[in-house]
């Protein structure tokens, strides 16, 4: 009688990434790599030389702050006068991002700030003035603590910083974009999309003058498409990173729960961003929001108000982000929290230590974030670690 040939099925042989056992239910949160098995593209390699440009929501805020602070070479075309200090350079709107554009919280806000910047774009609101008597640029109401003494201070403010997002996009190598929301507030008149309700910072709400929109995943697609097209008919190398922020919406006009509206939003921007990925050779993206909104991450990336991610949280997701878009990968990502990094890894290596030797015994797979100061605790099997992973869940999952 013949042997019979072992069964295969089209899962037979693929990488432990491909299995949720494998690469997340039995992968300690410190360790956790949503990138891995992803194979990046030469041009999406950042080097010291590499100019890099931000902009997003508020979580694009952490990218911005860390990329600046890493030496490599990130882009600021639009900087803080000579003399002002750092604390109020950031109350202005200063290295927030790459130019002072504040957040740009969706596709739709994008796309229209390269249309203004090249003037195919020139919306009706043109200012709002502010409680205070002063007045505001529509679509950069906070930029000015203070505000601004006339409507025509903010027109040549204006000028002036569309002339340097011009710059911006003419000189970039890599954009880092951050979607941050669906939900917005357009002008009725001619579709302008703002960062803020009229009435929340400055200007006046009119029902029938500013409408509400949420973006469908259509929109969003077509929104970034002709971002993207806009940007390569200026520069023909630059490429285009994509994230989403993990940060939940803050309320919703929607008629639904705060929740519903939340996974809504995230799902459309995630499969928006992905169609661009999968569609055009200059365009990546990252997964920010996956590494703070994982079953695990959940307990410990988000601060107690469930919206704030903790500095853990941002470090993982640095160290991710370094490690597979950078030439210095893990040596150039920035020192790791105590508590996300060093002393989870500590107290996982100790849990491993008591089962190790038993476990060497049926043999095993190299675990290599254990880390290679983990001694004989760096090769085990990772069926029989429910208990040393329950333990570290359970430690990290408490305050500290």
């Amino acid at each position: 009688m013949q042997d019979r040939a072992p069964h295969k099925n089209p899962y037979s042989g693929l990488p432990d990434h491909a299995f949720w056992e494998r690469s997340v239910g039995s992968v300690p949160l410190f360790a956790l790599d949503p990138m891995v098995g992803h194979a990046v593209p030469d041009a999406f390699r950042l080097t010291r030389q590499t100019r890099i440009g931000t902009a997003g929501s508020c979580f694009a805020q952490h990218i911005a702050e860390r990329l600046q602070e890493s030496g490599y070479r990130y882009l600021v075309t639009e900087d803080a006068p000579e003399g002002t200090t750092p604390e109020a350079a950031r109350a202005r709107g200063y290295r927030l991002f790459s130019a002072r554009y504040g957040n740009v919280y969706t596709a739709r806000q994008l796309h229209q700030l390269i249309e203004r910047a090249y003037g195919r774009f020139v919306p009706q609101d043109r200012v709002w003035t502010r409680p205070d008597g002063r007045f505001a640029d529509p679509f950069r109401p906070r930029i000015e603590p203070d505000g601004f003494a006339s409507p025509e201070a903010v027109e040549i403010e204006r000028q002036a910083h569309l002339a340097q997002v011009r710059c911006l996009f003419e000189t970039l190598d890599v954009f880092v974009f951050t979607l941050g929301l669906t939900e917005g507030w357009q002008a009725a008149s001619d579709g302008a999309a703002f960062p803020l309700c009229p009435g929340v910072a400055a200007g006046r709400y009119d029902a029938a003058a500013y409408l509400f929109a949420n973006q469908p995943v259509e929109e969003v697609i077509a929104d970034l498409t002709a971002f993207a097209d806009a940007l390569k008919a200026v520069n023909s190398q630059a490429r285009l990173i994509l994230t989403v922020s993990p940060v939940p919406l803050v309320a919703t006009y929607a008629p639904r729960h705060v929740l519903q509206s939340t996974v809504h939003s995230k799902a459309v921007l995630r499969v928006a961003a992905q169609r661009l990925a999968d569609t055009r050779s200059d365009t990546l993206y990252f997964p920010s929001y996956e590494i703070v909104t994982s079953p695990e991450g959940a307990f410990r990336y988000l601060d107690s108000d469930l919206r704030s991610v903790s500095k853990d949280g941002v470090d993982h997701v640095m160290r991710v982000f370094f490690r597979h878009l950078t030439e210095g990968g893990d040596a150039d990502a920035l020192p790791a929290s105590s508590r996300s990094l060093h002393e989870a890894r500590r107290e996982f290596a100790e849990q491993a230590a008591i089962i190790c030797d038993e476990e060497l015994l049926a043999g095993g797979s190299a675990q290599p974030w254990l880390g290679v100061s983990s001694s004989s605790a760096t090769i085990v099997r990772s069926r029989s670690w429910a208990g040393a992973f329950g333990s570290l869940r359970r430690m990290l999952r408490s305050p500290r």
